[in-house]
């Protein structure tokens, strides 16, 4: 199909399938912020660079008490050293995540990008610091892996003088002519740009760039753009919408929009999506709770894209990691109830996430599978039948006014193959 200039014609591109099988996915926040590391606790960041010049701002004092009174954001080129990133170390670790596609920020705000640009001369990884394309590295490395390569990429930058004198010239000369290079060198199947919200799309010429995107580019049957194109377009226009931390803006939840496609939340797993230094174990988020939000986004009909921020030598922390190998064991067990379902139903249960895939139902219940559930979604049928994903243990199906209720037996924890969360097969429910 040849989509027209124009947000009716492009807003009619579907989702690509892949997207709406995929569920959970990782973000890499990792840049020349990954330096120092710190902001105040329950901040981004990867907003160093702008909160360094404010002089209110816990950044502005730990910049100048520890990098001293002429330090600058642009100094931390050559601490950005990398000398510890190993690709396929990375790749290893998100395919034993379960993860099936990754976004890593090809350029943040402050316009360093972690690919050579051309139109970033000399404020890229390639041509300063660690002269590595960090891009290409790791699209290589999860060429075998299952998992998918893709971007995110700013709109805007801080400091740009261009964009600072004349946003749309900005646009015309300088993102578009990037963001078209991106997609021809590396091919990513998401885009997931940001940094949008100070402009409406026609200023960004957003239409013009996403007609390229689905007509003319090398990736224009798979990629999965999102809705960040102008301060207008979120949760309306775009590729599959996105929510940060529960809001697609400022007092907007996914709840509050008719939704007609997949949409991704995105966060970390402590606050800060680069790496905070000074957030500690209790910031960070548990397994169960991480789980908890996949399952509960997945039964709305939605992705999990999950933050990961990287030390400056190109380490991820190993909390961070621990925690994606815990999700990997987990869904080692019962991806079947999360990889290729969709919505079963608008309505919710507390404790209780449902999914569909074909002809079978899925529940997966917060707590250990004993006494009994009533499945308050589940119409009750006399043919339903019911099994733990996780253990073979027979699972008694019986009718709660109408509702369908399961009774489990005694289980030995010991014997059940995963923990936190646990999924039931359903087949006959009518």
């Amino acid at each position: 199909m040849k989509y027209e200039n124009n947000w009716a014609s492009l807003n009619s591109r579907p989702v690509p399938e892949w997207f709406a099988d995929a569920k959970f996915g990782i973000f890499i926040h990792w840049g020349l912020y990954s330096v120092p590391a710190y902001t105040k606790k329950g901040e981004y960041a990867e907003w160093y660079g702008m909160q360094i010049k404010d002089e209110n701002h816990e950044a502005y004092k730990f910049q100048k008490e520890v990098y001293g009174e002429k330090a600058q954001y642009e100094d931390f080129v050559s601490g950005f050293k990398a000398e510890l990133f190993d690709a396929d170390k990375w790749a290893e670790l998100f395919k034993k995540s379960g993860a099936k596609y990754i976004n890593l920020v090809s350029k943040h705000h402050d316009g360093y990008c972690l690919f050579k640009s051309d139109y970033a001369w000399n404020w890229n990884t390639v041509d300063t610091g660690p002269h590595r394309d960090f891009c290409q590295e790791l699209k290589d490395a999860l060429k075998d892996t299952g998992v998918k390569f893709g971007v995110y990429h700013s709109v805007y930058e801080w400091w740009n003088p261009v964009y600072l004198r004349n946003p749309e010239e900005y646009a015309v000369k300088h993102l578009i002519p990037m963001l078209k290079e991106l997609i021809t060198k590396y091919e990513p199947y998401t885009l997931f740009t940001d940094g949008e919200w100070e402009h409406t799309s026609d200023v960004w010429h957003s239409t013009d760039f996403l007609t390229w995107l689905y007509n003319e580019s090398p990736v224009k049957d798979y990629i999965v753009p999102n809705d960040r194109w102008g301060k207008e377009t979120r949760g309306h226009l775009g590729g599959n919408f996105t929510t940060e931390y529960d809001f697609i803006e400022a007092g907007v939840r996914i709840e509050d929009i008719e939704l007609d496609r997949p949409y991704e939340e995105c966060r970390g797993i402590g606050r800060s999506f680069g790496l905070n230094r000074i957030e500690g174990v209790d910031d960070y988020m548990s397994a169960k709770e991480l789980l908890e939000t996949l399952c509960s986004l997945v039964s709305k009909g939605g992705n999990f894209l999950l933050n990961v921020g990287p030390a400056a030598d190109g380490t991820i922390p190993v909390i961070m990691e621990e925690r994606l190998l815990q999700m990997g064991k987990w869904l080692e067990v019962n991806g079947e109830a999360i990889y290729g379902t969709r919505l079963y139903s608008k309505k919710l249960q507390d404790g209780v996430y449902y999914t569909k895939k074909n002809d079978k139902v899925y529940a997966i219940i917060n707590r250990f599978p004993f006494g009994s559930v009533t499945l308050d979604l589940v119409d009750y049928n006399e043919d339903i039948k019911a099994r733990l994903l996780s253990h073979e243990a027979e699972i008694e199906v019986t009718n709660d006014n109408g509702k369908t209720k399961l009774s489990f037996p005694a289980i030995n924890p010991d014997e059940v193959k995963c923990e936190y969360m646990y999924a039931i097969e359903l087949t006959n429910v009518k």
